[in-house]
């Protein structure tokens, strides 16, 4: 049986739509900061890497990590990372405010996967909150994974641990 073109058409239109959906900007850097702030936030600053923390980020990674420094934002006992990672095949932006050496939130601000954007939602990014790192640099919160959406969660738990740990360099060194 053979399918008239507008139909196949129709079909392959709302699988593409469906497909862009999944990608989006969610919320700004600078809406996200500012909203962490209260509105009045700090001026950045940046955080050379040195080759001990290139060489934790990498083992929290498992990649190489290419940058040779991080803006983020500080005042007094809190700290917003905006950073990224691949999901699958596209970069997850992902913006983290710590607050007393734990996740105060957690948000997907730009997701450019085909699927997965489901870890963009509450339900998921409330998993995050109160987390701390364990001395193996690990959460010390269960995070329930999304079927389907397995290397973006793993993303945004590799970016929270990443941000702890930073939290954690910057703040010894004050």
């Amino acid at each position: 049986m053979k399918l008239p073109l507008v139909i196949i058409t129709i079909l392959s239109l709302s699988l593409f739509a469906n497909i862009a959906n999944a990608r989006g900007t969610y919320q700004t850097a600078e809406d996200f900061i500012n909203q962490a702030y209260d509105g009045n936030p700090p001026k950045s600053k940046v955080l050379w890497i040195d080759d001990e923390t290139k060489a934790v980020i990498e083992s929290i990674l498992a990649h190489s990590f290419k940058k040779m420094r991080l803006r983020y934002w500080q005042q007094d006992n809190q700290s917003v990372w905006v950073m990224d990672e691949i999901g699958k095949e596209a970069p997850i932006t992902v913006g983290i405010h710590v607050k007393d050496s734990a996740i105060s939130q957690t948000k997907v601000l730009v997701y450019r996967e085909s699927r997965g954007d489901e870890v963009r939602h509450e339900f998921f990014t409330d998993q995050f909150k109160s987390a701390q790192l364990t001395d193996d640099l690990k959460l010390d919160t269960h995070i329930d994974g999304i079927t389907g959406a397995t290397l973006s969660v793993r993303a945004l738990t590799k970016l929270s641990r990443i941000a702890l740990y930073l939290d954690e360099q910057i703040t010894a060194n004050n």
